[in-house]
């Protein structure tokens, strides 16, 4: 973990002053913070986190799932080039395995506009199979087409959503696309059947292919023969 920048350092001082044991410091850039926040104490934290003066993180800007299903296990690393290329972040070879714990969990992006300071807070849910998390709606009401999405995408089910539907798949989809184990070329696929005059679903026809990004071509520039001078 990076040494927080002193506006970082401040604000996490009075955070884990306020909320002694509801607070677990998790991995963050120096002019970021993040904690980890047990599900159970999720609603109480985010309360506290709006209501109280010092803190007043009035806006939710943002709400994402996160599927920890090979976290660790392959290379993710962006910051820099890597030597497996455009496969970075791809075990071709690897056996899939569970993860250890909570597979799913739910970060949130909070911006306090009086107080002018960010903070992020994640929470795991509580079933790997059925994940499943408080919902947010009631301390702010944008989380709820946030909380439909990753509903929708990664199958998390928010406790006590007043309707939560599918947002961006249709009625009928089956699965949740962003899983790491739900396949790319998807389970159905949907055309317009004229004889029957309605659109009908079948299983899909695509062949599984995976495409890497090749780019190959001969470079001149250093020719010994162009360097010869005339």
């Amino acid at each position: 973990m990076s040494e927080p920048t002193p506006k970082v350092a401040a604000l996490a001082a009075k955070l884990e002053a306020a909320l002694p044991g509801l607070l677990t410091r998790a991995p963050a850039l120096p002019d970021e913070l993040c904690y980890e926040v047990q599900p159970d104490k999720l609603k109480e934290v985010c309360l506290s986190l709006r209501d109280t003066p010092e803190f007043k993180f009035e806006i939710l800007i943002d709400l994402a799932g996160i599927d920890y299903l090979d976290y660790g296990k392959t290379e993710w690393k962006t910051y820099s080039a890597t030597a497996t290329g455009f496969s970075r972040g791809v075990n071709r070879g690897g056996v899939r395995l569970p993860h250890e714990g909570a597979r799913f969990a739910v970060a949130y992006n909070l911006l306090s506009v009086t107080n002018n300071q960010r903070l992020r807070i994640r929470s795991r849910c509580v079933d790997a199979e059925d994940p499943m998390i408080d919902s947010v709606v009631d301390v702010w009401p944008g989380a709820n087409w946030f909380e439909r999405e990753a509903f929708d995408l990664y199958g998390i089910l928010f406790s006590g959503h007043p309707d939560l539907r599918r947002l961006l798949t249709d009625y009928g989809f089956i699965g949740h696309p962003f899983r790491k184990d739900f396949p790319l070329i998807g389970n159905v696929e949907v055309r317009y059947d004229a004889e029957k005059q309605r659109v009908v679903y079948e299983p899909v026809s695509i062949e599984p292919r995976t495409l890497v990004p090749r780019v190959i071509r001969e470079d001149r520039r250093y020719d010994a023969a162009l360097k010869t001078q005339k």
